[in-house]
């Protein structure tokens, strides 16, 4: 039997949320405070390390334990012509990744971070959401199991990344669902070309108008227009709330895929951040929708993890600042006046 018997009980769970601790993170920012720079010179890179240690409740906190993990997962839409490529690039990924040859393996190694990759029934695509629920209830509710109890209780830091050929539709299907307008989110993904973009564009508003009835319910239309790894990747985000580990979010299909937390509680992603910021359409808007600022806005748009992994090394930079520099007493350098 799934983690959770029915949506009933996974809409408890993404509503039953631990708070932070503020006090730990007020800790780390009056020592920030004192450290011997302007304030505010050093950026975002000042605001992380309070943040991380509201999610760890450790002071300092800390970055011993990363790990990144990719959820794959195959879509029945790309029978609609969405993808420039075919479906068994995914499980050809997989053997990839699994190899070391792939983008993630050499940021992850670089990142210091250990690798996991989850592939999800490959060989079970789901349905064309064009025609019928991509997941059936039971198949949504099996896939964010799978994801929830992926994550363990050891890391300090959780990358949540994804490999599925077709999986941008489903990505902009769902932030349709869930924010309005359509088609908007929709971008060339892998690369299609015009005629593929309209294909896309077509697929994705005949789904919305296809399961219109669910679309008010934010985890039924995740099972409608998702996927099993943005199931997953949703699981494994709740899970890491709920044992109090922060989480950095890669690019656009997994912003998508944790977005109907949000939409269920307004502070469901606080101990989430935006790794970065992809190239592909629409995750900027997303991103607004989602009042989410990225850390990084350097042009990538590959999945697997990769824009957050870099972000990983910007976390490092910040934590090395707070825990290795002196405090103007410490270094007895005279404080402005």
């Amino acid at each position: 039997m799934s983690r959770f018997a029915s949506l009933a009980d996974l809409r408890a769970a993404c509503l039953d949320l631990p708070a932070g601790h503020s006090e730990v993170a007020a800790q780390v920012a009056a020592r920030e405070a004192r450290l011997t720079k302007p304030p505010g010179s050093l950026g975002r890179l000042e605001e992380v390390v309070a943040w991380l240690a509201q999610w760890q409740g450790r002071n300092p906190p800390t970055l011993g334990r990363v790990e990144i993990m990719v959820f794959a997962g195959n879509h029945g839409v790309t029978a609609q012509g969405v993808s420039a490529y075919p479906s068994e690039v995914t499980a050809q990924m997989v053997a990839n990744f699994a190899s070391g040859g792939a983008a993630i393996n050499q940021l992850a190694r670089e990142a210091g971070a250990a690798l996991r990759v989850v592939a999800l029934s490959l060989e079970k695509p789901t349905a064309d959401f064009t025609e019928k629920p991509a997941l059936t209830e039971a198949e949504f509710l099996e896939a964010v199991a799978a994801g929830y109890d992926d994550v363990s209780d050891t890391p300090d830091l959780i990358v949540l990344g994804e490999m599925g050929i077709g999986n941008t539709t489903a990505a902009a299907a769902l932030s349709g669902a869930l924010f309005g307008g359509g088609a908007r989110f929709a971008g060339t993904g892998t690369g299609v070309d015009d005629e593929g973009l309209a294909r896309k564009r077509a697929a994705i508003e005949a789904a919305l108008a296809r399961h219109q009835d669910v679309l008010s319910d934010p985890l039924r239309a995740a099972a409608a227009l998702g996927g099993r790894e943005l199931a997953a990747i949703l699981g494994a985000c709740l899970a890491a709330r709920h044992k109090s580990i922060p989480v950095l979010i890669d690019g656009f299909v997994s912003t998508a895929a944790v977005a109907p937390l949000k939409a269920l509680r307004a502070d469901a992603l606080d101990h989430a951040l935006a790794g970065h910021m992809s190239a592909e359409a629409g995750h900027r808007l997303l991103l607004q929708d989602l009042g989410m600022k990225p850390l990084l806005d350097i042009g990538m748009r590959l999945g697997e993890g990769s824009g957050a992994a870099v972000a990983v090394l910007v976390l490092r930079a910040a934590l090395a600042c707070h825990t290795g520099m002196a405090t103007f007493e410490e270094a007895q350098v005279t404080d402005k006046t």
